[in-house]
C-alpha cells in the first residue's frame, strides 16, 4: 500500500516522538556531533492538537507511522515545529508529502508569514525548505553552563523579575512585548506556558515598568523579551541569576546571533556554544536580537 499522509491524533503522538528523536539522533551522529535528542513530555504537542488539529500530520504506511509533520499559527505567523521522517525511509518522497499538508495548512489559515527552525548542518532539509520559499535568516545557538560554574560568575541583576502567575497573569503587558519584538500575538502560548506546572514564568522589571518577560523550566530559559534592545543583557543576565538558584545542574537557553547582548552576557557567564540551529523564513521578521527562543518546536 502507498504511504497516506492522514491528520494526527492523540493517540500517534507517542511513535511520532520516536521517529523525531530517532532522526536527529540519526543526523547528528551522521554529523560528529553524537546523539542529542531524547524523548520530552508531549504537552506542546497535544496543546496544539486540542488547539488546531490541522496542523499536524502523520505519515502512514499500513498502520506503521513513518513520519510527522506539526505546525501552528500565531496571527499571521505560520511556523513549522517539526517535520521528520524515520531515518529508514527518507528517500522515499514522504517529506515532500507532510510539506505538501502543513503549507495547505498555512494555506487554509490565511497565514502571511512562514517560518520554521532547523539545524545548520541539516542542509538536505535546508534545500527543501528553500525550495518553498524559506529562506536563512540567522543562526540561534544553544548554549549551556554547569550550574556550579555559573554561580561564582553572578553579579547583583540590574533588573527584577516578578512571578506571571495565575489566576490572573497580566497578558495585557506580554500582547504588546510578543508584537514589538516579533510581530504577532502569542497569547494562547503564555496561557498553555502558565498552564505547565514545569515553567515559570515572570515579567521583567525596570523599577516599575514591565519591559519585558521570561519562562524558566528545569534550568533553561526562553522564551525571552524585551522592549528595548539595551535590556536585553541585564533581562537575560537576571534569568541567570534566578536559574542558578534551583539545583538543576546544567542551565541552558536558545539565543540568536543577532543578539550581541545576549551572547556577550552568555560568554561572561561562562556558557559554551554547543550547537548552531538557524531560522528560515519567507520573509524577515520580528527583531531576534531581542527575542531569545524557548527551543526549535515553540520558536
Amino acid at each position: 500500500m502507498a504511504v497516506v499522509c492522514r491528520p494526527a491524533r492523540i493517540d500517534d503522538l507517542a511513535r511520532a516522538d520516536e521517529i523525531v528523536v530517532a532522526s536527529i539522533n540519526e543526523l547528528t551522529q551522521r554529523r560528529g556531533v553524537g546523539k542529542m535528542a531524547s524523548s520530552q513530555p508531549l504537552s506542546f504537542q497535544a496543546f496544539s492538537l486540542a488547539d488546531d488539529p490541522a496542523g499536524l500530520w502523520v505519515a502512514d504506511d499500513d498502520g506503521e507511522i513513518v513520519g510527522f509533520a506539526w505546525s501552528w499559527v500565531c496571527g499571521e505567523l505560520w511556523f513549522l515545529a517539526q517535520l521528520f521522517v524515520a531515518p529508514d525511509r527518507q528517500s522515499d518522497g514522504i517529506g515532500n508529502q507532510l510539506i505538501s499538508k502543513t503549507f495547505a495548512h498555512a494555506e487554509a489559515r490565511g497565514t502571511s508569514l512562514k517560518a520554521l527552525i532547523t539545524f545548520t548542518f541539516n542542509n538536505v532539509s535546508q534545500g527543501l525548505y528553500i525550495r518553498h520559499g524559506l529562506f536563512p535568516r540567522c543562526p540561534i545557538y544553544m548554549v549551556s553552563v554547569p550550574r556550579d560554574r555559573l554561580a561564582s560568575r553572578l553579579a547583583g541583576p540590574r533588573l527584577h523579575l516578578e512571578p506571571l502567575a495565575a489566576p490572573a497573569p497580566r497578558f495585557e503587558d506580554l500582547v504588546p512585548i510578543d508584537i514589538s519584538a516579533l510581530g504577532v500575538s502569542r497569547a494562547k502560548h503564555h496561557r498553555y506556558l502558565l498552564g505547565d506546572s514545569t515553567t515559570n514564568g515572570f515579567t521583567i522589571h525596570a523599577g516599575r515598568e514591565c519591559e519585558g518577560y521570561v519562562y524558566i523550566s528545569d534550568g533553561h530559559i526562553g522564551p525571552l523579551a524585551v522592549r528595548r534592545l539595551d535590556l536585553v543583557g541585564p533581562a537575560f543576565a537576571a534569568a541567570l541569576s534566578f536559574a542558578a538558584r534551583s539545583d538543576v545542574p546544567i542551565i541552558s537557553a536558545f539565543v540568536p546571533g543577532t543578539s550581541e547582548p545576549a551572547l556577550k552576557v552568555a560568554i561572561d557567564h561562562g556558557m559554551h556554544l554547543k550547537f548552531p540551529m538557524l531560522l528560515m523564513s519567507d520573509r524577515q521578521f520580528g527583531d531576534w536580537a531581542r527575542y531569545l527562543p524557548r527551543n526549535p518546536g515553540f520558536m
